[in-house]
C-alpha cells in the first residue's frame, strides 16, 4: 500500500462544500490539526461555535470523503469553534413548554441541570470514571492498578484513556503498537489481558495535541463507542484532571455507575479534588470513594516513614463530604519504577504489599459499586 499524503486527503476535502455551500473546506481554510497515521487520518474542521450543531452534515461529508481514499481504514473528522471574545457559550435552545415554565435567567441552568438519557455500551456492564481535580496526584498509575486489581479478582477489564492531551496508557502498560480497524470501529490493544484504548496509540509520544474542546469531546466520544471492547464486566475510564468541558462532557453523557477520586493528603491537592467530587455529585454520578495516593513515604533502605505531603488528609475529608473513604497508597519507588516500566506491580509483584493494597481498594469499590446498583435505574441501551 503506498503512503498516505497529507496533499492527497487534502485534494479528497477540496470536494467538500463549505458553509451554506460556498467555496469548499480546503480553500476557506476551515481544516486544521490535520494527521496521516499509516491508514487512520484525524483532523479537525473549524465553523462558527454556534453553527455547530447545525453543519453536523458538513462533518460527515468530510469523514466520508476521506473514507473512499483506498488504504484508509479509521477517520476521526470533529467540528471546532471559535466563539467572539467576551460572548456567552452557546447553548441549545430550550423548547417552548421550558420557555414558558422557566424565568430566562435560568434557562440555562434548568437545561443543564435536566435529567440526561445516557446511552449505554453494549457489552460493558459497569463504567467507572477515576478523576481527580488536579494533575500530578498519580491518578493514571492508581487507574491501571485497580483495573488490574479488578481482572485479577476474575472480572473482564477495560481501560479507557480519557486525558487526550496527557495520554499514560502506553507507557503504564508498555504498549508500543498501533490499533487496527474494521471500517469505523477499532480494536483496543491489549496489555496483561487488558483491553486498552487511547489517543497514545494513534499519534507520537512527544507529539503535543493542540486541540480545543470540542475536538477533544468528539475524539473521547469515538473512543468509547466506535471501539470494539466486547463484553466487560467493568471499563475503568482514566479521566482528565480538572473539572472543564471534556469531564463534564463524559460525566453527563457516558453513563457511568461511578467515580472514584484520587487525591494527595495535601491541603492544595484536597481543594481540587473536592471540586471534582461535586462536578460529578451534581450530574448525579455515585461517588463510590476517594483515595489518597502517596500517603506516606517509605524509605526502601531504612523501612523509615516520611509524611511528605501530610497523611490522613483524604480520610479526613471522606468522613466531612460523608463519602465513603476507600484506602490509602503509599510513596514508594517500587511503584514508580514499575509503572515508568510499564510493569504495573499489581502484575509484577502481584503479591506484594503494594498489590495487595490495590487488590483491597478495587474489593472495597467493587462493594460500592453493588451497593448503588441495588438503587440506580436500569442503563437503557439505544
Amino acid at each position: 500500500m503506498s503512503e498516505i499524503s497529507n496533499e492527497l486527503v487534502l485534494e479528497r476535502l477540496s470536494k467538500v462544500k463549505g458553509p451554506d455551500l460556498k467555496g469548499d473546506i480546503v480553500s476557506l481554510g476551515l481544516v486544521n490539526g490535520m494527521l496521516v497515521d499509516g491508514d487512520k487520518v484525524i483532523f479537525s474542521i473549524n465553523v462558527p461555535a454556534e453553527r455547530a450543531e447545525e453543519l453536523e452534515p458538513l462533518r460527515e461529508a468530510a469523514e466520508k470523503a476521506v473514507m473512499n481514499i483506498d488504504g484508509i481504514n479509521k477517520v476521526i473528522a470533529v467540528l471546532t469553534g471559535e466563539r467572539k471574545a467576551g460572548s456567552a457559550p452557546v447553548r441549545p435552545a430550550p423548547s417552548r413548554s421550558q420557555a414558558a415554565s422557566v424565568p430566562p435567567p435560568m434557562q440555562g441552568r434548568a437545561q443543564a441541570e435536566a435529567p440526561n438519557k445516557k446511552a449505554g455500551v453494549p457489552g460493558i456492564k459497569s463504567i467507572i470514571a477515576v478523576a481527580s481535580g488536579k494533575g500530578g496526584v498519580g491518578k493514571s498509575t492508581t487507574s491501571v492498578n485497580l483495573a488490574l486489581a479488578l481482572q485479577a479478582s476474575g472480572k473482564s477489564v477495560g481501560i479507557l484513556d480519557a486525558d487526550i492531551y496527557g495520554p499514560s496508557m502506553p507507557r503504564l502498560l508498555g504498549i508500543s503498537d498501533r490499533p487496527t480497524a474494521n471500517g469505523r470501529i477499532l480494536d483496543p490493544l491489549q496489555a496483561y489481558d487488558l483491553k486498552v484504548m487511547s489517543m497514545g496509540f494513534l499519534v507520537e509520544e512527544e507529539t503535543p495535541m493542540i486541540w480545543r474542546g470540542p475536538m477533544v469531546i468528539s475524539a473521547l466520544t469515538q473512543m468509547l463507542r466506535e471501539v470494539a471492547w466486547g463484553e466487560l464486566d467493568v471499563l475503568i475510564v482514566d479521566m482528565p484532571p480538572g473539572t472543564g468541558d471534556a469531564q463534564l462532557t463524559m460525566a453527563q453523557q457516558v453513563p457511568l455507575a461511578g467515580a472514584v477520586i484520587v487525591s494527595t493528603p495535601q491541603d492544595i491537592a484536597l481543594i481540587d479534588a473536592r471540586k471534582g467530587l461535586n462536578m460529578f455529585r451534581k450530574v448525579e454520578v455515585p461517588i463510590l470513594g476517594l483515595i489518597e495516593n502517596m500517603s506516606t513515604f517509605i524509605c526502601p533502605k531504612c523501612g523509615e516513614r516520611s509524611d511528605i505531603f501530610g497523611h490522613g488528609g483524604a480520610r479526613q475529608e471522606a468522613v466531612r463530604l460523608g463519602v465513603p473513604f476507600l484506602g490509602e497508597v503509599p510513596l514508594h519507588m517500587d511503584i514508580r519504577s514499575n509503572s515508568d516500566a510499564g510493569t504495573p506491580v499489581t502484575v509484577s509483584a502481584p503479591d506484594g504489599p503494594h498489590a495487595k493494597i490495590y487488590k483491597e481498594i478495587a474489593a472495597a469499590m467493587v462493594e460500592r459499586l453493588e451497593a448503588e446498583s441495588k438503587v440506580s435505574p436500569a442503563i437503557v441501551f439505544e
